[in-house]
């Protein structure tokens, strides 16, 4: 191990880019997520310039930094090189990547001072992490606050995508589960499970005036998107979005990426069409009868 002039361990084949000025860590760059070290434990940020699968973030939780920031290697398969965000997330560790074109591979230093961010985990999201940052941003974003400490059904990611002129909202939000009174016979919901029949009691519940979830890659029997139709008869106008184009548990995606591939006959009558994009789906299921 080496030391610093301000007598702070710093761990071998890493380099100290940043320094809180709060006495909360170091931002620390190394150019593989394997020389994460446990005197980082609690208190760094260690950008590695590595990609983030599941491999690399069983040995950053190891040494449980206060957070991480690795790269997203053209993300692959089954998001394979950047699936240990959510090992990681699992562990409260905040954790991003970067756009792997914005930086060179295998050099930390380089990471940090030009890497853009690409993908990011809930707790790095709670710190103010988004993507199209630097990575220098984020860092000391997730240097300098902590995740919210929150349950399960406390983080929603409700966010308003579109106000009528009346004041009623197309919502986004991960989960139907997530429905609140406000959105009765009021707002369209755009959520992320599945529209299966274990869904059905969450639709009754919410009561939104328009609702579009996925169809769970539609299952057997088309059974990803049965409690479509069974609710039907409680005059809730719903549709899907293709599973394979919106990301399940991510309300955002199914508003930006989501495409119509099934509609029930209420949501037909406002004029929702399979292949329809998503915000087009959702406004006109936001329109009022009386409205052309």
């Amino acid at each position: 191990m080496t030391t610093d002039t301000a007598n702070d361990t710093v761990p071998e084949q890493q380099t100290v880019v940043f320094t809180s000025a709060t006495g909360r860590g170091r931002v620390c760059a190394m150019d593989s997520a394997y020389h994460v070290d446990p005197l980082n434990r609690g208190r760094d940020i260690c950008v590695n310039s590595s990609y983030c699968g599941v491999l690399p973030a069983r040995f950053i939780a190891e040494a449980a930094p206060r957070g991480a920031i690795g790269m997203d290697c053209g993300i692959g398969p089954e998001g394979s090189a950047i699936a240990g965000l959510w090992y990681l997330e699992a562990l409260d560790i905040p954790a991003a990547v970067a756009d792997v074109m914005s930086a060179r591979l295998g050099d930390g230093v380089h990471l940090y001072r030009n890497g853009v961010i690409s993908f990011f985990n809930q707790p790095a999201a709670d710190c103010g992490v988004r993507a199209g940052m630097t990575v220098a941003e984020a860092a000391q974003l997730m240097l300098e606050n902590d995740p919210a400490p929150a349950a399960a059904d406390e983080i929603t990611n409700r966010t308003v995508m579109h106000t009528h002129a009346d004041g009623r909202q197309v919502i986004a939000t991960d989960s139907i589960a997530f429905a609140i009174e406000a959105d009765r016979g009021r707002n369209v919901l755009v959520t992320a499970g599945h529209t299966g029949r274990s869904a059905v009691p969450y639709l009754r519940r919410a009561g939104a005036w328009g609702f579009i979830c996925s169809d769970g890659g539609r299952g057997m029997d088309d059974s990803g998107m049965a409690g479509l139709f069974i609710v039907e008869g409680d005059g809730l106008a719903g549709a899907t979005v293709d599973a394979r184009r919106a990301r399940m548990g991510s309300g955002l995606s199914h508003y930006h990426d989501g495409i119509i591939s099934a509609r029930n006959s209420l949501a037909a009558t406002r004029g929702v069409e399979v292949g329809m994009a998503c915000p087009d789906a959702a406004r006109l299921l936001l329109a009022r009868p009386d409205e052309s």
